[in-house]
């Protein structure tokens, strides 16, 4: 049952990794993502359609391609997806941020000398990159992107890649997700996972075993039952 607690101290289990989504759990970038697609469904006289939009969250872009196949008859997938990509990465877009309390908690985890790994669906040089510019790329020991599984979210191969990678059990790691794609993998994995609800109302996320309205509620060392 997911829970909010103010802060969370939950006892006994403890966990010997920890292993992070990208977009909407470290990084703000889910409101540009949603804006563009805005953009580019209005500009082509498509009603914008949110359902949809959130449904993109967590996924690799050859399932979005495969989304916008079936919801947008009549224009080209891999049309609408370049054109939102060039709006996300357009020049007078402002930097992306960290999410509140996203790279504190990283580097709490890092100095605690616990393996830290990231799974997104996004492709690898967006994602170090991103991790660069959050200043956190050393720490992770482990980057699966979209280039290195062959079934994405909410599929939990990629999860059990890193959980592989890191030499570490599923049941003994604990995943932050922050869209339902990714929690549905991260339980599928075996693995603990603790929501943020910062691109999906906290209802949306309740397969989470424990859900918070961002990481600065969030403490390492974690625990669960």
């Amino acid at each position: 049952m997911a829970e909010s607690p103010d802060q969370l101290t939950v006892e006994p289990r403890t966990f010997r990794a920890a292993v992070f989504d990208l977009d909407g759990t470290l990084v703000d970038s889910e409101t540009r993502s949603h804006e563009s697609w805005r953009h580019v469904f209005r500009s082509r006289g498509i009603v914008p359609d949110d359902s949809l939009i959130r449904a993109f969250v967590g996924r690799r872009g050859i399932d979005v391609h495969e989304l916008l196949r079936e919801r947008v008859p009549g224009h080209d997938p891999a049309e609408l997806m370049a054109a939102s990509s060039a709006h996300f990465h357009a020049p007078h877009q402002p930097p992306l941020g960290p999410l509140a309390g996203a790279v504190e908690l990283v580097r709490q985890i890092g100095a605690a000398g616990v393996p830290l790994a990231l799974v997104t669906s996004a492709g690898r040089r967006y994602a170090e990159e991103t991790l660069d510019e959050l200043g956190v790329r050393q720490l992770f020991s482990v980057v699966v992107t979209a280039e290195d599984v062959t079934v994405g979210k909410p599929d939990p191969q990629g999860y059990l890649a890193a959980a592989g990678r890191l030499g570490v059990p599923p049941a003994a790691c604990v995943v932050f997700e922050d869209a339902p794609a990714g929690v549905a993998a991260a339980k599928a994995a075996g693995m603990h996972c603790l929501a943020v609800a910062t691109t999906h109302p906290p209802e949306d996320l309740a397969a989470a075993d424990q859900v918070v309205p961002d990481l600065t509620k969030v403490t390492w060392p974690l625990a669960a039952d």
